[in-house]
């Protein structure tokens, strides 16, 4: 965490315990500088960080004022409640005929499942890709293929690495995006027919890789804070005998848990103990709030069991489709299937993102990154407190850029979603995220995109259409 941030932290923490109260007035510059013995800058972005956050505001020529706190945020979900038998699959054409919407500019991406592009350093990627094209060795071609260029492994290998995870650029095989990995991890480590264990609710990716391979569904319940239910998920492995794990055990999409790192030794070790694999889908891990990026469960794996599948898609370069998994015992097979099905991801993407990778500025690029979205998630959930009809329960995401929201019961997300459509927004409906079709009152919503006056309209009336009003 920056000094200015560490400031601006404080002096919110000093406003919502009431010390500092509405209409105060925060110290000068000057003074700031003095008592806090930081430069003017560090002083000058904290208050500008408060003044986007909403708890302070600028008059001219006086300086900042504290603003009426924004509304008490509504209580979060439970822990979720599913069935607990295994489902065969029949969602494909359900997930696709919603999830057309967000492809329209037009609509307000609340149903999206990226942040926006204006948050990602476009241009150095076009000029990384552009100056990996003008050198590129002919060699390249071939070392491209599966498992991948091998200056990008080594990169990847090195992140891994200051994050505590012993991994070998030879251990990396890199993929056409994380749902490729994951896919490709799925195949190896099941057969038509078995069961396979997911959260509840969980992303509607796993329920299509499931359906397609002719899988069937364990849904075990989920804290939105902490994630799935182990003594859930023994009671499960007793009863249906899985041949895998399907998780996401940081910043979970929908829900957007993250498990404490304790828990994340438990699964890993409860799993080992039935000799099942963990393929952990862990594309939100550099998108955390906190002061240090959060432990995989990868790093407990001590038997080759967690095949660790991540990618640069929610971080850093969507359309580069770039990916990867640390499937540890299962890598060798997770290789030869791409090189059968596939061959390769693309080369100039791999060379590009290296290139980047290189140069330096990466955690540049995270920090601001992370800002954002914690910055916009703040707006987000002032918004559904003053908006959304009593009643509503929201999570309070660690990372990520996803909000799981809960109505009443009696709720229709599928009917808001279409009345929301049509009023040009777009949500992601609760039932889309379970094989039974489970959480008819609840919504994803992103907060990934910048916040200005066109969302905050869009948040309005989706809480007046749940309240409903038209």
């Amino acid at each position: 965490m920056t000094r200015y941030q560490a400031l601006a932290d404080d002096i919110a923490r000093t406003i919502r315990e009431g010390i500092l109260r509405e209409g105060d007035r925060l110290p000068s510059v000057r003074e700031a500088c003095a008592t806090r013995g930081v430069s003017p800058s560090t002083v000058f972005q904290a208050y500008y960080l408060l003044e986007a956050r909403g708890l302070v505001r600028a008059r001219p020529r006086s300086g900042y004022y504290v603003r009426a706190l924004p509304q008490a945020l509504p209580p979060e979900p439970d822990t979720s409640r599913p069935g607990g038998g295994s489902t065969s699959l029949a969602i494909s054409d359900r997930i696709f005929g919603i999830l057309d919407s967000v492809r329209d500019r037009d609509v307000v991406p609340l149903g999206s499942a990226f942040p926006a592009a204006s948050l990602f350093p476009l241009e150095r990627l076009g000029q990384a890709m552009s100056g990996y094209l003008r050198h590129l060795d002919p060699h390249d071609v071939t070392e491209g293929l599966s498992p991948g260029n091998p200056h990008l492994r080594r990169l990847i290998a090195l992140r891994y690495r200051a994050g505590g995870v012993p991994v070998a650029p030879d251990d990396i095989v890199v993929t056409t995006g994380a749902l490729e990995a994951l896919n490709l991890c799925l195949h190896v480590t099941t057969r038509p027919g078995d069961a396979v264990i997911v959260e509840s609710p969980t992303f509607y990716g796993a329920l299509q890789a499931l359906e397609q391979r002719g899988l069937k569904a364990v849904e075990v319940p989920t804290h939105p804070r902490w994630g799935i239910d182990l003594d859930a998920l023994e009671t499960a492995i007793a009863r249906h005998a899985p041949k895998a794990c399907w998780l996401m055990t940081q910043f979970q999409n929908p829900l957007g848990s993250l498990m404490p790192n304790e828990k994340k030794r438990d699964l890993v070790a409860l799993l080992a103990r039935h000799e099942i694999p963990l393929i952990e889908d862990d594309v939100y891990s550099e998108l955390y709030f906190g002061d240090a990026r959060p432990v995989s469960a990868k790093a407990y794996d001590r038997h080759g069991l967690v095949l660790h599948c991540s990618s640069f898609s929610k971080c850093l370069a969507p359309g580069f489709r770039i990916g990867w998994t640390v499937a540890g015992r299962y890598a060798q097979a997770v290789q030869r299937l791409k090189l059968v099905t596939t061959l390769s991801a693309s080369g100039p993407s791999q060379g590009a993102l290296a290139q980047y990778l290189e140069q330096g500025g990466y955690d540049r690029h995270l920090r601001r990154l992370r800002g954002a979205l914690a910055l916009q998630q703040e707006r987000m959930l002032d918004a559904v407190a003053r908006y959304f009809p009593p009643g509503t329960r929201v999570t309070r995401p660690q990372g990520g850029f996803f909000l799981w929201l809960e109505m009443q019961p009696d709720a229709d997300a599928l009917a808001l979603h279409r009345a929301a459509l049509a009023h040009g927004i777009s949500v992601a409906p609760g039932p889309i995220f379970s094989a039974s079709g489970q959480f008819g009152n609840a919504l994803r919503l992103n907060y990934g995109h910048p916040w200005d006056d066109r969302l905050e309209d869009a948040m309005r009336l989706l809480g007046r259409l749940a309240g409903g009003a038209a």
